[in-house]
């Protein structure tokens, strides 16, 4: 494998529904099943040295899902945070939430905000878990934020450039992707990141999250390391 990696993941982890439905089970064991895979890949990166994965964990959208699959997939996201986060506060991995939070449970909530309160002086590696998140919901709120900064003379109009909007986004103290994954043959990003994947690159498998392993994160590596950008006009390889 190249020495050239990204240093930023992000991963759509599509495909636990049909996964299931391939091997006649309920959806709810596809994600029960996606889940467990999490932990292998977040091995897999730390063993690679990258430092920050994305996940797509649930979209603003996920809510017009039949109540047993939501419910199933709020439970495995409370379960997630008990146990598995836990172990991950003491590897010294960061944990970032992005999305709303308003439209969850008390319970989980406080959960959330707790772990990030903990872990905010974690340094190796970073976990960014996009819950309940939509990018047109995040820019729409980014944007009420910069007209009532400026109502308030907190923000010039003048000043505004794509660094001062940033600022305002749920990503602002994160780097912007260099990888984007979206397993399961889907070839769209889903209203994910739509202003951070401005110059990411993207990888496209047909594999469905359970089944993504250390041999499809490897050929995603490699063709990202293959790749030929333009930044200010300079061809090369990747940055």
């Amino acid at each position: 494998m190249s020495d050239i990696l990204p240093q930023h993941i992000a991963i759509i982890m599509d495909g636990n529904g049909r996964w299931a439905k391939a091997k006649g089970l309920p959806r709810t064991e596809g994600h029960k099943k996606g889940a467990k895979n999490l932990e292998r890949v977040l091995k897999a990166l730390e063993k690679r040295g990258i430092r920050y994965l994305t996940l797509y964990a649930f979209s603003t959208e996920n809510w017009k899902r039949p109540k047993e699959e939501v419910d199933t997939l709020m439970h495995l996201f409370e379960e997630y945070l008990a146990h598995d986060i836990a172990e991950l506060h003491k590897k010294d991995v960061r944990i970032h939430f992005i999305g709303r939070k308003d439209r969850f449970s008390d319970k989980l909530r406080i959960k959330m905000c707790e772990l990030e309160e903990k872990t905010k002086e974690n340094k190796t590696f970073h976990l960014v878990l996009a819950l309940d998140y939509g990018s047109r919901d995040e820019i729409l709120r980014a944007v009420s934020k910069v007209s009532s900064d400026v109502k308030e003379g907190k923000v010039s109009p003048t000043d505004l450039t794509e660094g001062v909007f940033s600022s305002y986004l749920d990503t602002k103290d994160l780097p912007e992707p260099d990888l984007m994954i979206r397993t399961s043959g889907e070839q769209r990003i889903s209203n994910f990141l739509l202003w951070q994947l401005a110059y990411t690159e993207m990888f496209f498998t047909p594999v469905a999250w359970p089944d993504f392993s250390e041999k499809e994160l490897d050929e995603a590596l490699t063709a990202f390391a293959s790749r030929h950008r333009r930044f200010g006009n300079v061809e090369g390889a990747v940055k």
